[in-house]
Formats: structure tokens, sequence, C-alpha cells
């Protein structure tokens, strides 16, 4: 029962130190400031911590839309695969490795009128004997993005929205894809590359601005013909979907093991290194920035007691005299620098959490897409990103207690009564 009367009488005391000393009711100015503090810098942590992990989790969900988790090639000269159909069986066997699909790959320039934009060509299977390996194969085999026959009767190919737009193609235009990988001589000598008309079947978006600039989608009969390889049957690779995206680089070293020599998988985590490290460091970068808020919010904690220590100099000495002893003031003025740390994090998180939805939600931030790679502002909460934010300030708080509290609890009875 003592013991809860003390607590209850501590908790008491910090919060009467903590009031304003006209009504006792209300915290006080230096009090609203420190917590304001705390307040600002969890809300800015989470926001801007949301901001990185969002564009992350955004390019992330549209890098792996299009491509694939692994891609597995033949070494070589020509960077053709032949006897694909063996090692599609081959690679299936690899724990881990959900669908594997065939696919060839060129750099072509599409020509519209005088006007011409270079482009990546994927030539995808349509059949349905393997599983699609992405997303985008999904749609295609799905009938969502056609590349079935045309009314012409020309191959169809499948656009990015924002390739289109630049050349004002439509459904049901005829574009020219030039390919220099299948390079002839004419009777004059002069080399002629491979050029071919196809039927505008459609575009898609990712929202991924190299994406939607870049990719083409045509039959892979189509592209395996331009490029002259459809006769021996040889395609660009094999496209690799896994269990979990995240492991894909381990599943990308069992297929090489799989495989032998003459073959490389290459994991999405490889491909995209340089874009994700970047983000990461960026994070980091900005969480130690903006974490010097808290920082600097924990000083306003220290000069806020250091002050309630002198303003509560001789009234401390009373209570000592009257025989609180030195830990129960120690704890005292703990529990005010706990307290500020408590409530400033919660308003905090709740602010935080509250504007990253909202900014969410709203998508009212813009930004460009061709720098950016999105076009809006994606936010993310991870919860161990803000257990993280939470922990680290209550404990910048509770340290920040440490040096008033100690002198408050070292003070000598008789100088403190005697302080003016």
């Amino acid at each position: 029962m003592s013991k809860y009367i003390s607590t209850k009488f501590e908790f008491y005391v910090a919060r009467r130190y903590l009031a304003s000393s006209s009504s006792g009711k209300l915290f006080s100015l230096i009090t609203w400031i420190a917590l304001g503090g705390v307040t600002v810098g969890v809300a800015a942590l989470i926001v801007v911590i949301g901001v990185m992990s969002g564009m992350q989790k955004d390019l992330l969900d549209k890098i792996l839309d299009a491509s694939p988790h692994v891609v597995v090639l033949e070494e070589g000269s020509s960077l053709r695969m032949n006897s694909w159909h063996q090692s599609i069986d081959r690679v299936k066997t690899v724990e881990g490795v959900v669908s594997v699909s065939p696919f060839v790959l060129s750099q072509v320039s599409v020509l519209r009128g005088a006007y011409s934009q270079p482009a990546d060509m994927y030539g995808v299977s349509q059949s349905t004997e393997e599983e699609p390996s992405t997303a985008m194969e999904a749609r295609i085999r799905e009938g969502v993005h056609d590349l079935g026959p045309t009314e012409s009767g020309l191959p169809a190919v499948l656009m990015g929205s924002r390739l289109a737009a630049r050349m004002q193609v439509f459904r049901g235009d005829t574009v020219t894809l030039i390919a220099f990988e299948n390079i002839s001589v004419d009777p004059m000598g002069m080399p002629s590359p491979s050029m071919r008309q196809y039927q505008v079947n459609g575009t898609f978006t990712t929202g991924m601005y190299d994406y939607d600039m870049k990719n083409i989608y045509v039959p892979l009969a189509a592209s395996q013909e331009q490029l002259g390889i459809l006769e021996e049957n040889q395609i660009s690779g094999l496209s690799v979907s896994t269990e979990n995206p995240e492991e894909a680089a381990v599943i990308a070293e069992r297929i090489r093991n799989k495989m032998g020599k003459g073959y490389s998988a290459t994991s999405w985590k490889t491909t995209n290194a340089a874009l994700f490290s970047a983000l990461e460091l960026e994070k980091l970068a900005m969480g130690i920035i903006l974490f010097l808020i808290v920082v600097v919010a924990a000083f306003n904690i220290v000069s806020t007691l250091v002050m309630v220590v002198v303003d509560k100099t001789r009234e401390i000495g009373i209570l000592k005299a009257m025989g609180v002893s030195d830990t129960t003031v120690l704890r005292i003025f703990m529990l005010q620098g706990i307290g500020i740390g408590l409530v400033g994090t919660a308003l905090g998180l709740s602010l935080g959490v509250i504007t990253a939805v909202v900014l969410n939600r709203s998508g009212i931030i813009k930004i460009p897409a061709e720098v950016y790679f999105v076009d809006k502002l994606p936010l993310a909460l991870n919860i161990s990103d803000v257990g993280i934010i939470v922990i680290g300030s209550v404990a910048i708080s509770f340290l920040a207690t440490v040096f008033p509290s100690v002198r408050a609890s070292q003070l000598d009875p008789v100088d403190a009564i005697r302080h003016e």
C-alpha cells in the first residue's frame, strides 16, 4: 500500500511541476514547446520514412509487374538459347521456381512516317502450356492486352502508353519495326536492317515511365521471324517467377548450379541493385537528418527540467526535509521527462500517420515521372520503421531526463530551502 501511495505521490508532483504555475491545470509554455519539438520530429520522421518506403514498394511492384524475378541466359557470342524446351524442364525442377516462360528481347526502332523512336521489343509466348512468369504476360494470355490475330493479317504489337502518345499512334494503326540484329546485304553491298510492319492492337500503362516509354510486346514467333531465328527455334532467354521475390537471388544461384557451365541466372535484385541501393542510402540519410529534430527536442526536455529544478528548488528542499528520499525526487523528475516524451511521441505518431494516409489517398503531390519513375508521391508505413522511430524517441526522451533528475535528487535540503 505504501508503495502505491508513493507512486501516486510521484505522479501527482510530476504533473504539478509541469503545469502552469497560474492555474495548475494546463501545461506551462516551456512544456508545450518541448512537447511540440518531439511531436514535430516524430511526425516528420514517419512521413519522410513512409515516402521512402513507399517509393521502394511502388518501384518494386512496377518493376516486377513487367520484369521476371530471374532471367536465365545461355552464354555465348550470339546470346541465343538453343534447346530451350529442355532448359525450361530443368529450371522447373529447381526449388522455389513457380513458372518459366521463353522470351525474345531486341532493341528496335519504331518507325511511323518520317519519325522513329527507339524501343525494347519483347517477343512473348501466348502458349497455354507454360505458366506466365510476369503479370504483363498473364494479362496478354488472358486477353486483357490483345496480341491475337489482326484484321490486316499483320502481326500485332502492344505499345507503352507514353510511346504511343508521343508517336500519335492509336489502335489499328500500322507501324514499322526496324531491328538491327538480322542485317542483310543488298546487291549494292549496303547493309540493310530487318524491317517489318505490325498493327497496333492496343497500349498498356505500368506507371513506370521507362517501361511505358520504351517497352513494346509482339508474339514470340513474329519476333523470332524478324530476327532470323525462327527456323533454329532460338530465343533470347527464360523468364522465371519465384515463390518469394525477396529470395530471387538465392533461387538464381540454385538455377546456375542446376544448369551448369554456359548458363547465367540473374535476379531482379542484381539488375536493379544500383537503383535500390541509392534509395536505401537516401532513406538512411534522411532518417538520420530528421532524427536530429528529435535530438533537438530532447535538449528542450533537458532545458525544461533544468528550469523546473531551478524554479522549484525551495519546494524540493521542503519535500526532502519532510522525509522524501533522493530516489523519489529522482523518479519525480524522470517521470516529467518521460511524460513529455511519451505524450509528444504519441501526438507525433498520430499526426504522422494521419498525414501519410491523407497524402497517399489524395495523391495531391505530383512529381515528374521522367525523373522519379512514378508520377505521384507514394507512401507506405512499415510497422518496423514506425516501431524504431517510437522506441528511439522515447529512449532519447528518457536519456534527456538523467542529468536534471540527478541534479534535483542531489540538492541539499538546507541549501535548497535558503535558495532565493
